[in-house]
């Protein structure tokens, strides 16, 4: 803003000149009062002038509707939607959505700082504001092969970019509790540049809570019962309320919202897939069901408003008062939350599900041709063992935790035989980045798959290529196809490719539309369930890329081995 905008806006508050625009005839949520007001919304170029009875050059009728502050995302991937950043724009902006906060971790690990750079370019060809926190855990443990290492002196420069808030969700958990040299360096490069520390914390309690907290991390979005979800605030920390394509826990933590504790709590994604945006909606969606659930409409507007712009100190935002930005949803009710029109920064950017300025794709050169392969071979695939009792990565239902559990399997010639009327199949993740020729195996139980194979490039975090079916024959294909297409998600029947979703940018994100990847994935989980035989309780997708997550409990599989979440160490494949 410079000196003839602050005048122009001081006079249209005052009244003495007509606004730029006036939405007219609003019931305007006051977030600040908790109540709702009527009247009109002056704006002034990108900010609102004042509330009451004003003119302007341009006059909107609201119709009685109303008028919410722009919603704020907390915390969300963009990757897990795996559409570009200007795209997500373009399905976010209709549901409300005026800013984002998103960590970036996903393509940094693949591509490094130039991932950084193609995501903070490709997002200014949205309306949508999108902030980021930049990657604290690249690689996320030292127990896997990822394509970058970001330690403290390569995040000094990124730390200190106008759109990069601070540090990213800090999933290293036990390097803060046990006050590790390179995890304190991490946490100082955002100390020392004034910077934000995003949190993630599943099930950690009491003093190691405590210890964790003492780093003034911000926040936490790993919250699965309302006691943690207590226990965080209690100890000065905002808790990011999520519900995702994948993670499903606003239902259940909404009921520990209470009037005293309201202002600690935001409303976030983490992920939200094209299938669950063009569906459900985006935070809208969450709006709708914090009423369903008994929340005040006006206190659950705030979660998705005020609290998240103080939160990360975006102190222009998250209201409806003069002097912040014209960040305006216009809303037909406070039930449903069905979105009108949307207008970021003044503009007029969204109507009735529409996105209304002109898209332009970024381009992607500098991030495609990311799958990279050492000498691979359905020969990797063999693991030759010394008993017939085994450890298990079991599936748990509705979320990404897994069971550490046993099993007995059919050997011959001390190799693995896979049985249809036995719910366990090989699993494999294939280093992808290094070239280091890494093939790790293991079993996984609950996946239910009876034939051909499924293989990804997305493999959180590190996203090295995971596969799993019923033979390695069938493995070894899906994975060099996989390698041809450059990425993305493969499905392999019989030797053939049956689905397939190439996704160029990094091997993560599609470069179309977020309407083309809602109907590939939609065609891949049809064949999934219908001509692989997965289990339809399972997400195909979503759950075989966490199966690689070696900070979330009890058991997963790295290009490394077998690895033990609860002991941060390997395990045999073979129960000793």
């Amino acid at each position: 803003m410079n000196k003839e905008m602050l005048k122009k806006l001081i006079l249209t508050g005052k009244g003495e000149i007509p606004a730029d625009v006036v939405i007219k005839n609003c019931h305007i949520v006051n977030v600040f009062t908790g109540e709702i007001e009527q009247g009109d919304i002056a704006i002034s170029d990108n900010q609102i002038a004042g509330i009451g009875v004003y003119h302007g050059k341009t006059e909107i009728d609201a119709n009685g509707r109303y008028a919410a502050p722009g919603f704020i995302d907390s915390h969300i991937h963009i990757e897990s939607s795996y559409v570009s950043p200007e795209e997500l724009g373009r399905l976010l902006v209709p549901h409300g959505a005026s800013t984002i906060i998103a960590d970036p971790h996903e393509i940094v690990n693949v591509m490094g700082i130039k991932g950084l750079d193609y995501m903070m370019a490709a997002a200014k060809n949205t309306k949508m504001d999108i902030k980021f926190m930049l990657p604290s855990c690249v690689p996320a443990t030292p127990f896997e092969h990822s394509g970058y290492v970001l330690d403290a002196e390569k995040m000094e420069e990124p730390i200190t970019r106008a759109d990069v808030l601070g540090l990213g969700e800090f999933m290293n958990f036990p390097g803060v509790i046990h006050a590790e040299d390179a995890t304190l360096d991490k946490l100082m490069v955002a100390k020392n540049a004034g910077k934000l520390i995003d949190g993630h914390s599943p099930g950690l309690i009491g003093k190691d809570l405590a210890a964790y907290a003492c780093a003034r991390i911000q926040n936490d979005h790993e919250c699965s019962t309302v006691e943690e979800m207590k226990a965080r605030i209690a100890m000065g920390m905002y808790v990011l309320i999520r519900e995702g394509s994948a993670c499903h826990d606003l239902r259940n933590l909404i009921k520990g919202v209470t009037p005293e504790n309201s202002r600690r709590c935001l409303l976030c994604s983490d992920d939200r897939q094209p299938k669950t945006i063009l569906t459900e909606g985006h935070l809208d969606s969450h709006l709708r069901m914090c009423v369903e659930e008994g929340l005040d409409a006006v206190t659950a507007i705030r979660m998705a408003t005020l609290n998240a712009a103080e939160c990360f100190h975006l102190y222009d935002r998250g209201a409806i008062a003069p002097g912040y930005l014209a960040n305006i949803v216009l809303l037909d009710d406070l039930t449903q939350f069905h979105v009108h029109k949307v207008w970021i920064q003044g503009e007029l950017v969204a109507e009735e599900g529409v996105y209304l300025p002109h898209f332009e794709a970024y381009d992607i050169a500098e991030v495609k041709n990311s799958v990279h392969l050492n000498q691979f071979s359905v020969e990797k695939l063999k693991m030759p063992l010394t008993s017939d009792h085994v450890h298990v990565i079991a599936i748990q239902p509705d979320g990404v935790v897994t069971k550490k559990e046993t099993a007995h399997i059919a050997l011959e010639n001390g190799e693995f035989v896979f049985s249809p009327n036995v719910d366990l199949v090989k699993v494999a993740v294939v280093e992808r980045h290094q070239m280091t020729g890494n093939v790790a195996c293991g079993f996984l139980k609950g996946y239910g798959i009876k034939e051909g194979a499924v293989a990804l490039s997305v493999a959180h975090d590190s996203h090295n290529i995971i596969v799993t079916g019923v033979s390695d024959a069938e493995m070894a294909y899906a994975v060099e196809s996989l390698e041809k297409q450059n990425g993305g998600i493969v499905l392999v029947k019989n030797g053939e490719v049956i689905e397939s979703m190439p996704m160029p940018i990094a091997g993560l994100m599609s470069d179309q539309s977020g309407e083309w990847v809602n109907r590939k994935l939609t065609d891949i989980h049809t064949k999934a369930y219908e001509e692989l035989g997965i289990d339809k309780g399972v997400e195909p997708v979503m759950t075989l890329c966490f199966m690689s997550l070696a900070v979330i409990p009890e058991i997963k599989i790295t290009d490394m081995g077998l690895f033990d979440v609860e002991t941060f160490s390997f395990l045999p494949v073979n129960c000793s």
